[in-house]
């Protein structure tokens, strides 16, 4: 899950919004750089997240470790002084750190995520291929089934949080097929490793000890279990957002977001929320772009701190009143007219174009992918028959 990064240009004000939670998705079609941290805006509110900014909190200057095997032998030594640092109780530091073992398969999944040639030219592939093999039936239909099965529920976590229900159900599809894939990697084995690696060591550090913070909670090693980057239960959470965000959806005293459908819908409201949901706004509109559309005259002029491949194909912000005057009409859902939106045409000009809102970012926040976004957003309006 994920990286992004925001600005808003109103008229000649330039506006950087800053981090405000996170997740890494190894899948995202446009892997992000890290960035440097930029100041949060006075406008607009619509957070941006880097999980590199949100949860690196370990020393400066990182220890070097060589070889395979004996390497992570002296790395191990170096995991339990970071865990005593962070306050883990000795008992669960002595536990479950000197028996972790390298977890090769992991390391090469992640190396096998750096971008390619074709990422590295820029060049990125049309969208409605990828919808098709995204926003299948089966996740409607079952979306659907769920999204009526659990309306109450939904409706409770809406009067709570204010996010759209179909846009909870959707991700939860989009992540795990509604629970049925939700990874089977030891989060603590495969974290150790990642860190140990060292391409992204103090990310992968701060997760590590954020699982093992988990396990001294009182959660069952045996549940920590996810992908091999360590994202884990229904919201695909990595630990770190666990630890500030999952929620109790059905009122029980306790958050479980790996075998309670109500707890992870109740967590990933309260993750877009704190990613800047906007209640009773709209993700955006398909819209028509009349041919004589000036592009260059609304191009962002500004370059995201983070994920700027997918931000760049945003135009500037502007209201959806001044998007009328400019002749660029929604097609579908109406949006207010004092709503800021920015033109983001995936396939160039010519074909389907859409007017994002806040809320369309606060999505990019949980997976800085406009395609992960754009199918999330379909997936969520085909659940909700809109």
């Amino acid at each position: 899950m994920r990286w992004t990064g925001s600005w808003i240009a109103v008229g000649s004000a330039a506006l950087a919004l800053g981090p405000a939670s996170a997740q890494v998705d190894p899948r995202a079609p446009l892997p992000p750089k890290a960035q440097p941290r930029l100041a949060a805006a006075q406008v607009q509110p619509v957070p941006a997240v880097s999980q590199l900014q949100a949860s690196v909190q370990l020393a400066s200057v990182q220890p070097q470790f060589h070889g395979a095997a004996s390497g992570f032998e002296s790395y191990k030594q170096y995991l339990m002084h970071a865990a005593r640092r962070e306050g883990i109780r000795e008992a669960t530091i002595q536990g479950y750190i000197p028996g972790l073992r390298l977890n090769e398969r992991a390391m090469q999944l992640d190396r096998a995520q750096r971008p390619g040639a074709a990422a590295a030219s820029g060049y990125v592939p049309p969208l409605a291929p990828y919808l098709r093999d995204h926003v299948t039936p089966s996740l409607i239909s079952r979306g659907q089934s769920r999204y009526s099965a659990h309306w109450p529920n939904l409706t409770q976590i809406y009067n709570r949080y204010g996010v759209d229900p179909a846009v909870l159900m959707a991700i939860y599809g989009k992540e795990t097929s509604y629970g049925t894939v939700t990874g089977n990697f030891d989060l603590l084995e495969a974290l150790a490793s990642l860190a140990y690696e060292g391409r992204r060591r103090a990310m992968f550090e701060a997760e590590f000890l954020a699982a093992l913070k988990l396990v001294d909670s009182g959660i069952p090693r045996a549940r920590l279990r996810g992908s091999y980057a360590g994202a884990t239960g229904y919201p695909q959470f990595m630990p770190t957002v666990v630890l500030r965000l999952r929620a109790d959806g059905d009122g029980d005293g306790y958050a479980d977001i790996w075998t309670n459908e109500v707890d992870a819908l109740a967590s990933i409201a309260n993750y877009l929320r704190d990613a800047g949901w906007k209640a009773g706004v709209p993700w955006g509109t398909a819209v028509r772009v009349p041919p004589t559309l000036d592009r260059n005259a609304i191009r962002s002029r500004m370059e995201s701190p983070v994920c700027p491949a997918v931000f760049r194909r945003h135009s500037r912000w502007m209201t959806v009143r001044e998007w009328r005057a400019l002749g660029v009409a929604p097609l579908r859902t109406a949006l207010p007219d004092t709503e800021m939106a920015t033109l983001m045409e995936p396939d160039g000009p010519g074909a389907t174009a859409y007017l994002l809102t806040g809320n369309y970012r606060a999505v990019l926040d949980y997976n800085c992918s406009n395609f992960y976004a754009m199918s999330v957003v379909m997936l969520a309006d085909a659940i909700a028959r809109r």
